[in-house]
């Protein structure tokens, strides 16, 4: 049997792009860096302009560089319009930053996602001095991650830091069990 493979055009592109526009949808896929969370925030910007309907805001990600998290969680917080959160296929590292910009009862998520949090890496090098303030950087954002993620899901401090000290990963029921999720939906007609 011949495999089919849908061929795409800029054309095909743009049109879906308005489509996904024109139905409140803001679809973040891949991996987070400066581009994407521009393209993102230019998004959410002009949604809530036009509009102060709720926002859906459909996420799978591996995570990526963590201030480029931060401009979408602060720019989702920003704007007027609510945002629903929907967590699918895997939502990790930074995008979880992303996934709790949210109120707890707007982050939802499709039966197979699955959570990954941990501490902040990055590629440390240079001189001794250059090297201790990285190491103090990280530090200092892996405290903040942490207290990000203990004030949204309501765990304890120690339990958040003891957690992302090495790769969390999180199935649908945990996650909600931790205070990620508000709760798993298989439809956007569940979406209040």
């Amino acid at each position: 049997m011949e495999e089919k493979t849908e061929i795409t055009t800029p054309q095909r592109d743009g049109f879906l792009d308005e489509r996904t526009f024109k139905s409140r949808t803001i679809l973040l896929f891949g991996q987070i860096n400066d581009t994407l969370a521009y393209n993102v925030v230019k998004q959410l910007v002009a949604l809530s302009d036009e509009s102060s309907a709720p926002i859906n805001f459909l996420i799978c990600s591996p995570g990526g560089h963590v201030e480029s998290g931060d401009v979408i969680h602060d720019v989702i917080r920003f704007i007027s319009a609510p945002v629903n959160m929907i967590g699918s296929g895997w939502v990790g590292s930074a995008a979880v930053n992303v996934f709790l910009s949210v109120p707890k009862e707007r982050r939802f998520c499709l039966t197979n996602t699955r959570f990954l949090i941990h501490q902040p890496s990055g590629g440390i090098g240079g001189q001794a001095t250059d090297v201790a303030l990285q190491a103090k950087e990280i530090i200092r954002i892996r405290e903040r991650i942490a207290k990000l993620i203990a004030k949204e899901t309501g765990q304890k401090l120690e339990k958040v830091l003891n957690d992302i000290d090495r790769d969390f990963w999180m199935p649908v029921a945990e996650a909600i069990d931790y205070g990620l999720v508000s709760k798993v939906i298989v439809s956007e007609k569940e979406i209040a």
